[in-house]
């Protein structure tokens, strides 16, 4: 989706791992379309010292600073909860558009259909790609993924922005590293970005989630291995109904559970705590038993916030308390996980 658009990422004042969780997911897979991130608060920067990736990427102040760079459209790098605009960028996006810069949003606002923006795109000649939009004609779930040939694997979770669309990602690309016939399929507006291909199901009407999954999984059942993207999880007030939708849609033959060890309550919802692995582990096998029994196969841990050696330690105990596979597949690789897919294909 991103080819030769030379991107401009925008962040203004929140650059961040997970408060700019798009930017940093684009910065790691697709630098090479980024040419500059806009955010006053890094500016002079490096992305890298902040994020972890993009190294070299300038951090800029404005959109006219940007322009050095020559970029072609502006793509809006943070995905709140609830996907709004915060009220100071939407002068930033009209600057944009009168620089005919195109606009590439994730947000659940559609900006095409902003009664300000929209009309002024079409006036300088400005494409918005509102990626949340999806498409027509999605039907109800029909319990068909489970007579598909493809094998299925689907990323859970403990909690929403905890790593479930990078963790689907680096198993896609190990597989086919392994000489496998894996593709990720995108339920998020990230990984539509990275990508090319899916639909953000958290915009689908709730009774059609099911349906979205099983439309992407009939279009791929080609493939040996078809590695799908979680989103939320089962116990977040606001979310669990796109986590259920998404499972029931899938039929994976198996899971992996992401989670971050250091995280001990949900992100937006600090009242509630987060279970504890195999508590978490049963219930979402209990969900899964009556349509398509699916079991957990792995765990893939965010160790961001933790030195190598808590890393280590994170991961042994997680082994240790769950009898699976255990890995950070950025810092350790995705190498264990990938072996536990490939034990049932």
């Amino acid at each position: 989706m991103l080819e030769n658009r030379r991107v401009l990422l925008l962040t203004d004042g929140h650059l961040g791992v997970f408060t700019s969780k798009t930017a940093t997911c684009i910065l790691r897979y697709r630098p090479q379309d980024v040419v500059a991130i806009l955010d006053r608060t890094y500016a002079g920067r490096d992305p890298a010292d902040i994020v972890g990736v993009g190294r070299g990427i300038p951090i800029v102040s404005s959109i006219a600073e940007a322009m050095a760079y020559q970029p072609r459209s502006l793509l809006i790098g943070i995905a709140p909860a609830g996907g709004g605009l915060p009220d100071d960028w939407r002068q930033i996006l009209v600057e944009a558009i009168e620089h005919r810069l195109d606009l590439i949003s994730g947000l659940h606002l559609m900006l095409a259909d902003d009664p300000h923006l929209g009309p002024l795109a079409l006036r300088h000649g400005v494409t918005i790609h509102d990626v949340r939009r999806p498409p027509d004609g999605i039907p109800l779930g029909a319990n068909i993924a489970r007579t598909l040939p493809c094998k299925r694997i689907l990323t859970v979770g403990a909690d929403c922005a905890i790593g479930k669309m990078l963790v689907a990602v680096e198993l896609a690309e190990a597989l086919a590293r392994r000489g496998r016939d894996a593709r990720f399929i995108a339920t998020g507006q990230t990984g539509i970005m990275i990508s090319g291909y899916g639909i953000a199901v958290d915009r689908v009407i709730s009774d059609f989630v099911p349906g979205a999954v099983e439309m992407m999984l009939v279009e791929n059942k080609h493939h040996e291995a078809l590695i799908v993207e979680g989103q939320g999880t089962l116990i977040e007030p606001a979310y669990s109904g796109v986590t259920l939708g998404l499972m029931h849609g899938c039929a994976p033959h198996g899971m992996v559970f992401c989670h971050q060890p250091s995280r001990k309550h949900l992100r937006h919802h600090p009242e509630v705590p987060i279970l504890p692995l195999p508590e978490f582990i049963e219930l979402y096998e209990r969900m899964m038993a009556p349509l398509f029994p699916s079991k957990v196969i792995g765990i893939a841990l965010n160790c961001v916030d933790l030195s190598d050696a808590a890393a280590r330690e994170a991961v042994a105990r997680a082994e240790a308390e769950t009898g699976l596979p255990a890995t950070d597949v950025v810092r350790f690789g995705p190498e264990k996980l990938a072996e536990a897919i490939e034990a049932i294909l």
